[in-house]
């Protein structure tokens, strides 16, 4: 039992390893549920969804169940305000992001405010090309006194009076950084109940420096995501949601899509106060994410869990992390309420 034991933690090791690399070659926060964080996919996207405001929280622990886990929190807001006497219309935003991961305690908090601007392209129906920007502060720490390396080695066991032997200027780093979104959504069909989009961002446009080492060169690549998604109604009952997300930074790249099933509870499409989700997504050679969500009015809740199939399913058992999301859209009580225009809800 004593062996067994053993190699369980060696093994465990060397996953932890392999986590910590991996995050790394991508170098930016994710979420599963990543159509509840539009700022963070485009900031062309803030905005789609038919309301006057939206606050969303996303929380989601990974790895938990054999390294220490990877916390992570999203707080985001959107405000659309009208221009002029058309449909044109503006969204401020705001993106608080905090992340805690390993045994370091690497954290990184996130305070990213955002815009957009919605061009109205049809006086028929809902139509817009969207043009948006976010940028801010980020600052990463790490717990130096958390840090082992092999340098600590005397020979015979570890040692915490040795040096480390890594040359780390400083535990805290700070940087702007900045990100860029185009998007297009429309609504189609003969009642105007189904709706689409498409859109594409470049996020860590100017390149921030953020090394923890004395070596300034080191910076964040630039990350390319493009997005899509479309609603279907199937009746006055049913409707079906797919969503697609495709990510390239540096030599790293990543695709997920899945789609959700929505039924309206009730006898009243048209007043239910219940819409009952259920779906799976699917992050390629990572993992299958199902989920379950359920509008109550104007609030969501969604629940999702990462089933690892990547190859640390050995070492995790299949297991990856639970994400929860929260969101409320509401309506303000103005004369040029976006409650008369149906934006794409997705």
């Amino acid at each position: 039992m004593r062996k067994i034991s053993k190699y369980s933690k060696i093994l465990a090791g060397l996953a932890s390893l392999l986590i910590l690399y991996h995050p790394a070659s991508g170098q930016d926060i994710r979420f599963s549920q990543f159509y509840e964080t539009p700022l963070l996919r485009n900031p062309a996207l803030a905005g789609d969804f038919t309301g006057d405001y939206r606050v969303t929280a996303v929380f989601h622990d990974q790895w938990n169940s054999f390294v220490n886990a990877y916390r992570t929190g999203s707080l985001s807001g959107e405000y659309k305000l009208s221009v002029g006497k058309g449909n044109d219309f503006m969204t401020a935003g705001l993106e608080i992001l905090y992340d805690k991961a390993g045994t370091a305690a690497l954290s990184t908090t996130e305070l990213l405010p955002a815009f957009n601007y919605h061009k109205s392209l049809s006086d028929d129906r809902p139509m817009f090309l969207s043009l948006g920007f976010m940028g801010g502060l980020v600052q990463k720490t790490i717990d130096l006194s958390k840090v082992t390396t092999n340098s600590q080695y005397n020979g015979t066991a570890y040692d915490p009076s040795l040096p480390d032997g890594e040359t780390i200027l400083t535990p805290n780093v700070h940087y702007l950084d900045g990100s860029l979104g185009l998007g297009f959504n429309s609504a189609f069909g003969k009642d105007k109940d189904n709706t689409l989009f498409i859109g594409a961002a470049l996020h860590h446009l100017n390149r921030p420096k953020n090394s923890f080492y004395k070596n300034p060169t080191i910076e964040l690549d630039p990350k390319y995501v493009f997005s899509a998604g479309i609603k279907m109604t199937l009746n006055d009952f049913n409707y079906f949601t797919i969503q697609a997300d495709h990510s390239r930074q540096a030599s790293a790249h990543e695709t997920i899509f899945g789609v959700l099933y929505s039924y309206k509870l009730g006898n009243d499409p048209e007043n239910a106060v219940y819409t009952l989700h259920l779906g799976g997504f699917f992050r390629i050679q990572d993992a299958f994410i199902p989920v379950l969500k359920l509008d109550m009015n104007s609030f969501s809740a969604a629940l999702s869990y990462d089933v690892n199939v990547s190859q640390l399913k050995s070492a995790s058992q299949s297991r990856g992390g639970f994400e929860l999301s929260i969101s409320y859209i509401g309506l303000l009580d103005r004369e040029n309420s976006r409650n008369s225009l149906p934006n794409p809800r997705f």
